[in-house]
């Protein structure tokens, strides 16, 4: 009975020296991808099987057992890090262990919607828990600084869209990141624009598509709420838009726009003052640029919302107050 657990005992050494050595051998090995970004996630409590498997059928080239075994001997199986990971270049197997146990390539994301405007960007940015705040202490006008656009106002200067970044990379790369997309997108409409526009420059058609995009509320009268401004701006006539005034009130606004808010003059009020607001007030999105710069055909020079999203377009003033009659009490354009 001794000898018989004796060689039991014997043959199940013998097999974890086997295994040890296979799992040893496979760990130098170099996984290869099935395509050139690997992504996938790894949810808290997750067993290293599920875990081997999952990364398997995202797109490395892993043997899941061996993976399993890997962790489990070398005692990272106990320490895999939950989160989302991108894997963008072959490694070993145990490269691989050790970027689970660490969450070293481990990214998260941040979406910057269009029509925010800068401070409420910052606000995201500063919440979320995965980015290193190194603008938290800055001003608005250090952070143009360190991005190289010293003397330059922020607002909308940035491209709203869902920026992935690696855990713990700083707030102010992924605005580099958003600043050099918004150039690189206003730089190519402003190649495409229409013809005879009354805007001078790229930064005019940025201010511009930010109003646009405050104002469109269904994506199908986007074009047509910019050709009402460029309209207005071709005769000299003030844009009269709502969020402007908005804007220029700052966080005193209570949600509330009243007639005497329209009548208080700011730089920004563009009922009081005629041509472009003085800077952006918001992101806006590559649509809005590219209505702005290809505006729809047509005399219509007003709009009032009807309060489901979309726009009633008008020629005359006279039109234009039976609209507001009708969709509304008090007058927008």
């Amino acid at each position: 009975m001794l000898r018989t657990i004796s060689r039991l005992f014997k043959l199940c050494l013998f097999l974890l020296l086997v295994l040890a050595a296979v799992v040893g051998w496979y760990a130098t090995q170099p996984l290869s991808l099935r395509q050139p970004t690997v992504d996938f996630e790894i949810a808290r409590g997750e067993s290293m099987r599920l875990i081997s498997r999952k990364v398997a059928d995202a797109g490395v080239e892993v043997w899941p057992p061996a993976l399993s075994w890997l962790a489990r001997l070398s005692g990272h199986s106990i320490r895999i890090k939950a989160g989302s990971y991108r894997i963008d270049k072959p490694l070993t197997a145990w490269e691989l262990v050790s970027l689970l146990s660490t969450g070293a390539n481990a990214y998260s994301d941040v979406a910057l919607i269009e029509g925010w405007n800068f401070a409420r960007v910052r606000a995201v940015l500063n919440a979320h828990p995965e980015l290193a705040h190194e603008t938290a202490v800055l001003s608005d006008a250090e952070i143009m600084v360190r991005l190289g656009a010293p003397g330059t106002l922020p607002e909308g200067l940035f491209a709203p869209d869902t920026y992935s970044f690696s855990r713990g990379s700083s707030d102010l790369e992924l605005l580099r990141r958003a600043q050099q997309r918004m150039q690189q997108q206003l730089q190519r409409e402003w190649q495409e624009r229409a013809q005879n526009l009354p805007l001078k420059t790229p930064y005019e058609a940025l201010v511009l598509a930010s109003v646009v995009e405050k104002e469109t509320g269904q994506a199908q009268d986007r074009a047509q709420i910019a050709s009402v401004f460029i309209n207005r701006l071709r005769i000299g006539m003030p844009l009269q838009s709502d969020p402007t005034v908005i804007y220029g009130m700052g966080p005193g606004f209570d949600g509330n726009l009243r007639r005497r808010d329209l009548q208080a003059d700011t730089s920004f009020n563009s009922y009081t003052r005629g041509g472009l607001p003085p800077t952006p007030i918001a992101m806006p999105s590559v649509a809005a640029l590219r209505a702005t710069l290809h505006p729809a055909s047509g005399n219509y020079l007003y709009f009032v919302a009807r309060g489901d999203g979309s726009s009633e377009f008008s020629r005359t003033l006279e039109e234009h107050n039976r609209a507001v009659q009708r969709y509304q009490k008090s007058g927008k354009k």
